[in-house]
């Protein structure tokens, strides 16, 4: 099996894995959850963690060069490994993400406007979780519902930045130094998709015009040429009459 069909084969169940992953995350930390519930939220995060790392590994086993693969992907490893210490296991949302923009990329191909607002959306709210996630309980925290933490999450993105709420433990202003520069990335896109769309119009409405002006000159070329073939042929018939004349 080569790699592109193995991507191919794990293209939708790791789509399905990353979702199951990000339900669980946000049950544990928008529902508080505590006791025998939170250790079976943990383990099927846990789960799904192994799930990535095996897709990991497969990739890397199917390369066509390993070593190229592992020194281009070293970012992947990180990703990857850095979540065993629970102190990082935030970082396990960025796997999810690259999980989705892998699926999701693939399959809206060419529809760039649904893909950067399915991206923005995702980003506001895997935002939001994991701010959320380390704020809650630290001392003099700003941030403690999930109502605030979107907030908080969509004035980031937007680089608006309101200043009413904000992050004060160390890995929460990590957690918005990423959104933000996701936003501004995010928000790159829109005006490169805008300018583009602007710029294919105008050239169609230039096209258009020139045609739509051309239409009567190529009329009348036409009826010239008609003319033209006319007076030849009156012209070669006066040839003839001339002839049988002498």
């Amino acid at each position: 099996m080569t790699q592109q069909r193995y991507r191919d084969i794990a293209e939708w169940p790791l789509m399905g894995t990353a979702l199951v992953f990000l339900t669980a995350y946000a049950w544990q930390v928008i529902g508080h959850i505590e006791g025998r519930q939170a250790d079976v939220l943990e383990g099927v995060m846990w789960i799904t963690w192994a799930v990535f790392a095996a897709d990991y590994a497969a990739n890397l086993w199917l390369a066509d060069n390993r070593k190229r693969w592992f020194i281009l992907n070293l970012h992947e490893l990180l990703i990857v490994a850095l979540p065993f210490f629970r102190p990082l296991r935030l970082l396990r949302l960025v796997t999810l993400l690259s999980v989705l923009h892998r699926t999701v990329g693939e399959t809206l191909r060419g529809r760039v406007v649904t893909y950067v607002a399915g991206s923005a959306v995702l980003l506001v709210f895997v935002g939001a979780l994991a701010v959320l996630d380390v704020e809650q309980n630290a001392p003099d925290a700003k941030i403690l519902t999930f109502g605030d933490a979107a907030w908080w999450a969509i004035t980031t993105i937007t680089t608006v930045g309101y200043g009413d709420l904000f992050p004060v433990t160390p890995i929460g202003r990590m957690v918005a130094a990423a959104l933000m520069m996701s936003g501004i990335a995010v928000l790159g896109v829109v005006t490169a998709s805008i300018a583009s769309w602007l710029v294919q119009r105008v050239e169609e409405n230039t096209e258009a015009a020139v045609e739509s002006a051309e239409f009567p000159v190529r009329a009348d070329v036409r009826e010239l040429l008609v003319e033209v073939a006319a007076l030849r042929q009156e012209l070669a018939e006066l040839r003839r009459e001339r002839q049988n004349e002498t």
